[in-house]
């Protein structure tokens, strides 16, 4: 919890200096073409305390379209997108699932969640690890997945540079995720070959699968 708290805290962090930064570039090229906030705020029909309150990086609320509509009158565009930082924050269903995966194992075993994979800079994290002695799991927890390629292609990645032995995938027991597994049973019985039931027996015996696996819990 604390690695996913201190993601979202940098979040709000990098919130704050983008509105600072948008309020700055507002503020040099309002000038620049030698505009008054009220000329600026008749052109957007935003009130004048809100262009100010913009250039100070003081309005929380901003909207996309206001920020947008502001720039523009200065003669300048923005541009937004978004691009991979991390692991998703998780739900109560998704802490329940690893709490279930964690009543399986035996006492021995290490367990340690929101682990940080092991590479300088990369925000991406095994939702948890079981650990024993010369060997790590890594594992993926899904309440609903509806992608098999990317789910596959996310674990190969993380499997690549995650400093793990093999990776366990869980999944929620629903009606939804058994048509999932059927439907895909051909392809995932390729990328993880041992059987739940032999997995879950290792672990709960101390010991490591002899492979990687998929269950459904």
């Amino acid at each position: 919890m604390a690695a996913r708290t201190s993601r979202l805290d940098a979040a709000r962090e990098r919130a704050h200096r983008s509105l600072a930064l948008v309020g700055k570039e507002l503020r040099l090229a309002r000038r620049s073409h030698g505009l008054s906030q009220a000329s600026v705020a008749a052109a957007t029909r935003l009130p004048r305390s809100k262009v100010s309150r913009v250039e100070l990086g003081q309005d929380p609320g901003l909207s996309i379209a206001d920020a947008t509509s502001l720039l523009a009158a200065v003669g300048l565009d923005l541009a937004v997108r978004a691009f991979p930082a991390g692991d998703p924050a998780r739900d109560a269903a998704h802490s329940a699932l690893l709490e279930r995966l964690r009543a399986r194992l035996h006492p021995s075993l290490d367990w340690r969640t929101e682990v940080p994979l092991p590479l300088p800079g990369d925000r991406r994290a095994w939702d948890a690890q079981i650990g024993g002695e010369g060997w790590t799991v890594g594992v993926e927890a899904e309440t609903h997945p509806d992608d098999r390629q990317a789910l596959e292609r996310s674990v190969a990645l993380k499997a690549r540079d995650g400093g793990v032995t093999l990776v366990l995938v869980v999944l929620s027991r629903t009606l939804a995720n058994r048509r999932f597994v059927e439907q895909h049973a051909e392809e995932l019985r390729r990328a993880f070959p041992v059987p739940a039931r032999e997995a879950l027996g290792a672990l709960a015996a101390g010991r490591p699968p002899r492979g990687n696996a998929l269950v459904l819990l």
